[in-house]
């Protein structure tokens, strides 16, 4: 048993096909095919069940590929204390961030890492917050990029900045006329909302206390920030926007945006790690990194934000 031949089996239980689970390990399939027979000759049990389609682990194989994974961390962990060691800013992380958080904090990183941290491989996936955090916790990913507390104990954070909430309105709405808005004011029935299972929704409609089981003649339930700015910009309804998003539009479409009146919603954006995660210079190094990806002015908390 070797650890080439824990992640073979670790690959085909997430990819139910060993074409892909070869692919994704850089070999070819009869290679991959090889390998985990030998390894399920040498323990004298099935790990996969290939009768089935897609192929699924054996029931004693769900508790084989779970102490797989298990074994596969802690060997990335020595590499890691390896690498720390070394006081090395090499190597490849695996990064999380959040579909509102993403797209514009992105951007602003890559220049950040390119002069900072020009030897790091950095891989982002772009995750809602409960995918995230599973993830964090089955060691898939390294770190995670969250707008609120992490629920496991076992997670420490780092805060990176602090985030207000802007307003983007149609000119056919009321609220257009105003220079500010109240929280009291917006109406579930004019608001674009992003699904179920985004913190950013969820901080909103808590914030502005709405009741999202409003009826309306037209709902849009898997929608974007960018395809309810479209629909703003069309002259419909309402949405919100994240700070950094606000920051990068056009004059023409600045003209839309309507800040909170005091207390204004704000979020605290966090970089969360594994407490024993030991690239602490690594940590220290990407966090600055991402501290200058951001205006000066969102590092520190201002007199009318209100955490959400």
């Amino acid at each position: 048993m070797n650890l080439q031949q824990l992640e073979y089996i670790v690959s085909l239980a997430e990819h139910q096909h060993f074409g892909r689970a070869a692919e994704a390990c850089g070999v070819t399939q009869p290679t991959l095919s090889a390998m985990i027979q030998k390894l399920e000759d040498e323990l004298g049990v099935k790990i996969f069940d290939r009768s089935h389609q897609p192929i699924a682990p054996t029931e004693i194989g769900y508790h084989i590929i779970f102490q797989a994974k298990e074994t596969i961390r802690t060997a990335d962990q020595i590499k890691a204390v390896i690498e720390e060691a070394k006081d090395s800013l090499k190597g490849t992380i695996k990064l999380g961030i959040l579909p509102t958080i993403a797209p514009y904090l992105v951007p602003k990183l890559l220049p950040q890492i390119k002069k900072y941290l020009p030897d790091l491989i950095v891989n982002v996936s772009e995750l809602q917050t409960s995918k995230c955090e599973e993830m964090l916790a089955e060691g898939e990913l390294d770190m995670c990029i969250l707008a609120t507390d992490p629920v496991n104990g076992e997670f420490s954070e780092e805060t990176l900045y602090y985030e207000e909430f802007v307003g983007y309105v149609s000119t056919n709405e009321e609220l257009f006329k105003q220079e500010t808005i109240r929280s009291s004011e917006v109406k579930a029935e004019s608001l674009w909302l992003l699904a179920e299972g985004h913190c950013f929704r969820d901080q909103l409609v808590k914030f502005c206390q709405l009741r999202t089981n409003s009826k309306r003649k037209f709902n849009y339930r898997e929608g974007s920030l960018q395809g309810f700015m479209k629909l703003v910009e069309s002259g419909n309804g309402i949405t919100f926007l994240p700070e950094l998003c606000s920051r990068e539009l056009k004059d023409e479409r600045k003209k839309l945006l309507r800040p909170f009146s005091i207390p204004r919603p704000t979020r605290v954006v966090r970089l969360v790690h594994h407490k024993n995660y030991v690239r602490l210079g690594l940590l220290k190094a990407l966090t600055t990194a991402l501290k200058k990806a951001v205006p000066e002015s969102m590092l520190t908390t201002h007199a009318g934000q209100s955490i959400v």
